[in-house]
């Protein structure tokens, strides 16, 4: 299982969309975070700052973490090709046509991603993939 660092998945993001700037050949992994950067122009400033690698973002001070945020986005798009949990692809498929965006059925499916993983934390317990699913189903 791949479980990278904090800081290299900063600097993944980072290098992502400096290689994007100078129009750089970019990896499979890399176009795919290319196109979510593309979509959340409102980062921009981060992924272009060479001290973001050390930033500190506190929700409570309204300031998102854009590492985290796009990384959720990669997880669900890999959750998405592969539909696992199985279910998953199909549920985002019903979410984006109800919503008429993906990228809004992923903000969706983010929400329900965080409480999965908030209450396996909480409570000691394995992800609920069934629950997880059911989640994204009723949004």
């Amino acid at each position: 299982m791949f479980a990278p660092t904090k800081e290299e998945v900063r600097h993944f993001f980072c290098d992502t969309w400096r290689k994007t700037q100078t129009n750089e050949l970019l990896t499979p992994l890399e176009a795919i975070a290319r196109d979510w950067l593309i979509q959340h122009p409102e980062y921009e400033s981060d992924f272009a700052n060479p001290d973001a690698h050390a930033a500190e973002y506190d929700v409570e001070q309204g300031k998102p973490n854009p590492f985290l945020h796009l990384s959720m986005h990669l997880s669900i798009a890999e959750q998405i090709s592969i539909d696992q949990p199985i279910g998953i692809r199909d549920a985002f498929i019903a979410l984006a046509t109800k919503l008429g965006s993906e990228h809004e059925a992923h903000h969706h499916i983010m929400e329900c991603l965080g409480q999965m993983l908030w209450t396996s934390q909480r409570n000691g317990t394995p992800p609920d993939a069934e629950a997880y699913i059911e989640c994204v189903r009723r949004c």
